[in-house]
């Protein structure tokens, strides 16, 4: 494992960071050549409960994922911790667990609890003030000072564009290595966040299809200002696109064979995630 996501966000350039909810979608994204990774809190609910984002994956589900994948990739990880699954002192002990299970970047939101992902409806926030707590609590429990903070606010919704910029300039005053206004509805609002804040700090911008935000290239981001671009939910809804297709041939033609050009046989998915290299070390001991 290597990061020093600190130093990439400080060099020009946008970071471009896809989605990830395991360790393998984890490799294939190094492979692809991507500098950095999201792993995202809808994307494990998902995969690994096959359920909405609504809060209900737990500190241990995320931090699990988070170990496997750290182990696996040596770019940056940048994890959803959603509310910090709690008040400040679960924040603390967020922050230290996935700090020591291989974040490069813990994100934090203001939502009330349940949470749910911020492109939904219904969502509240709790006041500033205790997300400010929650954040100066997240800075002091980290171990490192490589290890960033990403304060992410979805006031927006709630309280409308001002509240939302007022309250990321209290999160950024309070010590915030990076920000991240969810759910903008509109170019305007994209260029007003970045007016506030570009070349202050790191300025996330997320990406969601058929989401709020409207969907603009790395490249484009980077001309507003944005410093963090992530595409979270692309990966899972790549991936369910595709098996409903791959299970809806296999329930037909009771074969894979009108699929082998779209899959990768035994031998090349094993060359992927390095059996070869794997079973060559075995033989030394």
């Amino acid at each position: 494992m290597q990061h020093d996501l600190r130093a990439r966000l400080a060099r020009p350039g946008i970071l471009l960071a896809p989605g990830v909810y395991d360790a393998f979608s984890a490799l294939i994204a190094e492979q692809a050549g991507f500098e950095a990774l999201y792993l995202s809190g809808a994307s494990i609910a998902y995969t690994r409960l096959g359920r909405s984002d609504v809060g209900l994956t737990t500190y241990t589900e995320v931090a699990d994922v988070l170990a496997r994948i750290a182990e696996r990739v040596r770019i940056p990880v940048i994890v959803d911790a959603d509310t910090g699954f709690g008040n400040a002192l679960n924040v603390m002990r967020t922050v230290r667990g996935f700090e020591a299970a291989g974040a490069a970047m813990i994100q934090l939101e203001d939502q009330t609890f349940p949470k749910r992902c911020g492109h939904l409806d219904g969502k509240g926030v709790v006041p500033a003030a205790e997300m400010v707590g929650k954040l100066r609590a997240a800075l002091d429990a980290r171990a490192r000072p490589s290890t960033l903070v990403l304060a992410r606010t979805d006031a927006v919704a709630v309280e409308g564009l001002e509240a939302a910029l007022d309250r990321a300039e209290q999160y950024l005053e309070a010590g915030a290595d990076a920000l991240f206004i969810e759910a903008l509805r509109t170019p305007e609002q994209m260029q007003a966040a970045c007016r506030r804040f570009a070349g202050r700090v790191p300025l996330l911008a997320n990406m969601v299809e058929g989401g709020k935000t409207p969907i603009q290239s790395a490249a484009q981001l980077q001309e507003h200002g944005f410093g963090i671009a992530i595409f979270p939910g692309g990966t899972a809804r790549a991936v369910a696109h595709t098996l409903r297709g791959y299970y809806a041939s296999l329930r037909e033609h009771g074969t894979t064979a009108p699929w082998r050009d779209a899959m990768l046989d035994f031998d090349a998915l094993n060359d992927l995630i390095g059996t070869p290299a794997l079973m060559a070390l075995g033989k030394k001991y």
